[in-house]
């Protein structure tokens, strides 16, 4: 059980499942009060909140497509509304499709691809530090944006789109960081590598994590809750002179 009430909210998008279920748990294990943004699955987004609650922390589901500027923006009023001051994001929402070239990919796709994980790291990342920052009144606070090992490694006929969103990611991150380092705000990024989780469902290849083993040096994929320890490093105090930068966990890949 918590021995307080959290004073302090982190918000984690797409925290229904795999690298963000376990993010959420870890930060309201560590005292945050966690705000488990979902698209659509809401049953998984209550489960991961209620076994918060159930270990004696405080979380609250919110809907949205952070794609929709609406939505992002009714999402953060509702946090704010019921829940102690945002002092942190964690920026995972994000999607892949199934594997593909880049000849082959539609518009639709494209579309797809970097409205959720471009567009949507913008908006939620521009309401934090709106919120955060010192120059708009705020006390200071953390953004990590979840990148990915395919950023550098360009993921060649199977997830060109998906890697180019997720090097957009990185830029955002070393820019945003600079643009706000003065003003009590840190933004810092991690790069998973091949991770077990359930994305790789979501892009046909239901067993990818596993059959890729042998090419990563460690011979084994990462699970959710190796990069959930590297996220909430980075948000936490532990981590007070770390800014701009973009943490490899992918083990050795």
């Amino acid at each position: 059980m918590l021995k307080s009430e959290p004073q302090q909210t982190v918000l984690v998008t797409g925290g229904s499942r795999g690298i963000g279920a376990a993010t959420a748990r870890l930060c309201a294990a560590r005292g945050w009060a966690v705000a488990v943004n979902y698209t659509r699955d809401a049953a998984a987004a209550e489960a991961v909140c209620e076994s918060i609650q159930q270990a004696g922390g405080r979380a609250l589901a919110v809907q949205a497509d952070v794609a929709d500027e609406a939505q992002v923006l009714a999402m953060y009023s509702r946090v704010d509304a019921e829940l102690p001051p945002l002092h942190g994001l964690v920026n995972n929402a994000g999607v892949i499709d199934v594997a593909a070239r880049v000849d082959e990919m539609s518009v639709a796709r494209l579309r797809r691809m970097f409205d959720i994980n471009i567009l949507g790291s913008f908006l939620c990342a521009r309401e934090a530090v709106r919120r955060l920052s010192t120059r708009h009144g705020g006390s200071g606070g953390a953004i990590v944006n979840l990148s990915s090992a395919a950023a550098r490694i360009g993921s060649p006929n199977m997830y060109v789109d998906y890697a180019a969103s997720k090097g957009a990611v990185d830029t955002l991150t070393m820019g945003l960081a600079k643009e706000v380092a003065a003003e009590g705000v840190r933004v810092n990024g991690v790069r998973p590598g091949i991770i077990d989780t359930e994305i790789h469902a979501s892009g046909g290849l239901p067993d990818r994590a596993r059959q890729s083993a042998a090419l990563i040096p460690m011979q084994r994929p990462g699970t959710a809750e190796e990069i959930a320890q590297a996220i909430v490093w980075l948000l936490g105090d532990e981590a007070s002179y770390t800014t701009g930068a973009i943490l490899d966990v992918t083990g050795g890949r």
